[in-house]
C-alpha cells in the first residue's frame, strides 16, 4: 500500500513541475520582445470628438493606418528603421491633412516653411534641415544630410542646393498650398490685429519611431511649423534632442506640440536621460515629463516613445493626438482622442 501511495505522489509531483513548465512558457512568450515595432503620430492640439464627422475621423484613421503599414512591411522584410521612419513620414508628408509637407501651415508672409530631423539609434548620427520650401519630403532631405553632408542641420538656400545636388526630388512652392491652411492664416492675422487670443486649429506635425529586426531604433520628425510665424522661426521638430532622439541604449522619440518648450527642456532627450541615469520606464519618463514637467510650464503636446524592448508610451496633455503604433504579430492601433 505504501508503494501504491509513493507512486501516486510521485506522479503528482510530475504533473505539477509540467504544468509549472508550461505555464512559465506561456508567461515567456507572453512578454517576449516584438521582432519589430513602429509607431507614428500626426501632431497634438485641441482635437476634439465633436469636431470630426465620420467621414473626416475616417480619413485619418485610413492615412495613419497606411503609413503604419507601409513602414510595418519594410521592418516585416528585415528593413532598417530609418528606411522605416522615412517610409511612414513621407506618407503622411503627402497628405494634406497634417502639417507636414503638402499639408503645411503658412508662415506670416505666406509661405510654407518646411523643418524635418531624423536620428539613427545605433551610433547617434543625425541629420536636419529647416526653413525649407522646395524639397517635397524634407525628411529625406534630413537623412540626406546625415548620411552624405558631415553636418547635422542644413537650412533654407543651403539645405535645398545639398538637396537638389544630391538628387532630392523639388517642387514650386505653389505644390504645398492647400486652402485650409491658407484660410487659417487669414484668421490667425485677423484675430492678431484685434488682439485677441489665438484660437487657430493648430496642424499637425509628423513623426515616426521604429525598432527593426536587428534590435536598432531609429526617429523622425517633419512638420511646417506654426500658423504665422515670424522672423524665420524654428520649432523643436528639427532639433535633435528637442523633437527627435534615438539611442540604442535607451528609446527613440519624436515630439509634437509647442515647440518653444520642447527645446527650452530637451524633451526628447530627457526621456532617454531619465531612463539611463535613473533607470525610469519609457512610459514614467515620457509621461511624467509630458503631464507633469512640461504642463506646469504651460507648455502643450505630446510624444511618441519607443524603447529597445519594443515597449511604447504616447502621452499628450492636449485634448487629442493623431497616433498609432503596430507590433509583430499583432495588428495596426490606431486612436485620436483622448
Amino acid at each position: 500500500m505504501k508503494k501504491i501511495y509513493l507512486l501516486l505522489f510521485t506522479a503528482f509531483l510530475l504533473i505539477m513541475f509540467c504544468c509549472g513548465r508550461e505555464k512559465s512558457s506561456t508567461t515567456s512568450q507572453q512578454t517576449q520582445k516584438p521582432d519589430w515595432v513602429i509607431v507614428i503620430h500626426g501632431g497634438a492640439g485641441n482635437i476634439n470628438p465633436e469636431d470630426f464627422t465620420p467621414e473626416k475621423e475616417k480619413q485619418y484613421r485610413d492615412k495613419l493606418a497606411e503609413a503604419l503599414e507601409k513602414g510595418a512591411a519594410i521592418l516585416e522584410n528585415g528593413g532598417s528603421g530609418l528606411d522605416a521612419v522615412v517610409a511612414s513620414i513621407n506618407v503622411l508628408e503627402d497628405c494634406p491633412l497634417f502639417n507636414a509637407g503638402k499639408g503645411a501651415v503658412f508662415n506670416a508672409d505666406g509661405i510654407n516653411e518646411l523643418d524635418a530631423s531624423i536620428m539613427d539609434g545605433k551610433n547617434l548620427n543625425a541629420g536636419a534641415v529647416a526653413g525649407v520650401t522646395t524639397i517635397k519630403n524634407p525628411i529625406n532631405a534630413a537623412r540626406l544630410v546625415m548620411e552624405k553632408s558631415g553636418h547635422v542641420m542644413l537650412i533654407k538656400d543651403g539645405a535645398e542646393k545639398f538637396a537638389r545636388e544630391n538628387g532630392l526630388e523639388m517642387v514650386d512652392p505653389s505644390w504645398f498650398f492647400s486652402q485650409n491652411r491658407w484660410d487659417a492664416l487669414q484668421e490667425a492675422k485677423k484675430r492678431e490685429q484685434q488682439k485677441l487670443e489665438d484660437n487657430t486649429k493648430k496642424g499637425g506635425t509628423v513623426g515616426c519611431v521604429a525598432l527593426d529586426k536587428q534590435g536598432n531604433l531609429a526617429a523622425g520628425t517633419s512638420t511646417g511649423g506654426m500658423t504665422n510665424k515670424k522672423y524665420g522661426r524654428v520649432g523643436d521638430s528639427p532639433i535633435i534632442g528637442a523633437g527627435t532622439y534615438a539611442n540604442n541604449e535607451s528609446c527613440a522619440v519624436s515630439a509634437t506640440g509647442h515647440g518653444e518648450f520642447f527645446i527650452r527642456n530637451v524633451v526628447a532627450y530627457d526621456i532617454s536621460a531619465r531612463m539611463l541615469y535613473h533607470n525610469e520606464k519609457v512610459e514614467q519618463a515620457a509621461t511624467d515629463i509630458i503631464n507633469n514637467k512640461l504642463k506646469l510650464q504651460g507648455g502643450n503636446g505630446g510624444v511618441i516613445a519607443l524603447d529597445k524592448n519594443g515597449n511604447i508610451a504616447m502621452p499628450f496633455n492636449t485634448t487629442g493626438m493623431f497616433r498609432g503604433f503596430y507590433k509583430s504579430g499583432g495588428k495596426p492601433e490606431i486612436a485620436i482622442f483622448r
